[in-house]
């Protein structure tokens, strides 16, 4: 945790907390709501899945005497954090500050994967906003429908909203798409927008053909579509068992014609075949996309694979990072929950790739368990606090590179960005 706290210095986190944060505590006891979030990002970076668990840390009193910290917010003090936010206050505070940390990721060259998905966070109350909506897993449950813009190759989450459980996945996608554009870092490049079925929509297609965005979205198995590849002759094989075609179409409600790319797989015994079934045609799958894009099917096919990784960030979200654990009354401060939790998934997303330029990327859980948690004894030396780590953890010769690395960077921000400073003695790592 002390490189991690030393990173978020480096990065002029807290200055920048501090700065946009849109309520300020006038009680000369209270801590400043800028210290709250970052004990929150702490709790869920250490492995909290409810606001209870935020007492972990502040139990920890060998983690306080290693940072430095002398009062820990306990759980009331971070839910009341998050029930002060509403709708205004968080598109003034949340979306400014994603834009700021966006811009410390550096951009492809080819440009970026813009992956469009949503999920489902179950609910046991009646919270606001939680409803019954499509859950094939527990029907009839109430839920939360989140809508999520990912950047593949960065890897971050771009956008996010949360939304009523009773939302189909495509309800207000232009709106949000358009919100993600304008997070971009200035000089981003998106390579092309990928989604799922659930995303075709006529609005979605125009307005990134208006943009002149690149796309591959799934196609739905209507009868119309199954009739129109039922009816293909001119099919390329690929090999013994895949084959590749295209036509184009206009459903109803549609503007125009577009391209539609299928990809045709035989059914084999000794390997499941991914995609649907015709009835027409037994003994083979097909996939089937709809694109703005030029090249060949193949190249397509291959490219929308590349998708599979917003599955994963998902899955790291919720069973990492436990996004849909922090839940309250309030819708807003829920959300405001859950964009906390998108915040700690960047921050840990460019932790390894600032202090070691080109390293992979590790999983939130993988980042816990090798770097952030140990078995330790606080204990005396002297005047001084000494901290007795675990021979089996490593020991610090282990990560004594890390903390190097980390004293050692400096964050290549323009010095005009740099907001307002804070007490610096708060959060401050000690060494």
């Amino acid at each position: 945790m002390v490189s991690f706290l030393e990173f978020l210095q480096r990065l002029a986190l807290p200055q920048q907390l501090a700065a946009t944060m849109p309520s300020q505590l006038r009680s000369p006891n209270a801590l400043p709501p800028a210290h709250t979030l970052v004990a929150f990002l702490l709790a869920v970076i250490a492995g909290a899945r409810r606001f209870a668990h935020t007492d972990w840390l502040r139990a920890d009193k060998a983690l306080h005497a290693l940072l430095g910290i002398r009062r820990f917010p306990g759980t009331d003090t971070v839910r009341n954090f998050f029930r002060r936010f509403s709708q205004p206050t968080i598109e003034s505070f949340w979306r400014p500050l994603s834009r700021w940390l966006l811009a410390k990721f550096s951009c492809p060259a080819a440009g970026a994967s813009l992956d469009l998905d949503s999920t489902l966070f179950q609910r046991s109350g009646r919270q606001q906003g939680a409803a019954k909506g499509y859950n094939p897993r527990r029907p009839g449950r109430r839920s939360h429908h989140p809508l999520l813009a990912v950047l593949a190759e960065a890897p971050c989450v771009l956008h996010g909203w949360l939304r009523s459980g009773n939302t189909s996945s495509a309800r207000g996608v232009v709106e949000f798409l358009r919100e993600a554009l304008a997070l971009l870092p200035a000089g981003w490049r998106v390579r092309t927008v990928r989604a799922d079925a659930g995303f075709l929509e006529e609005t979605l297609l125009a307005f990134l053909e208006e943009r002149g965005l690149p796309s591959v979205i799934v196609a739905r198995m209507t009868r119309r579509i199954q009739q129109q590849v039922a009816a293909l002759r001119q099919w390329t094989a690929l090999d013994a068992h895949y084959a590749v075609g295209e036509f184009r179409a206009r459903l109803l409600g549609w503007a125009s014609e577009r391209r539609f790319v299928v990809v045709c797989e035989r059914v084999r015994e000794q390997k499941e075949a991914v995609g649907r079934k015709l009835l027409e045609v037994p003994g083979y799958r097909f996939r089937i996309f709809v694109t703005n894009r030029p090249q060949e099917p193949l190249t397509l096919w291959r490219d929308y694979n590349g998708r599979a990784t917003v599955e994963q960030r998902i899955e790291e979200l919720k069973s990492d990072l436990a996004a849909q654990g922090f839940c309250m009354q309030s819708f807003f401060a829920t959300e405001a929950a859950f964009l906390a939790v998108l915040l700690s998934f960047n921050l840990l997303s460019l932790y390894p790739q600032q202090i070691a330029p080109g390293a992979a990327y590790r999983q939130p859980a993988t980042l816990r368990a090798a770097v952030f948690l140990c078995g330790a004894v606080l204990g005396r030396g002297g005047r001084r606090a000494v901290l007795h780590l675990s021979a089996a953890w490593g020991g610090l010769d282990k990560h004594k590179p890390l903390l190097e690395a980390i004293m050692q960077w400096s964050d290549p921000t323009s010095p005009k960005l740099a907001a307002a400073s804070i007490d610096p003695t708060a959060f401050q790592a000690t060494t």
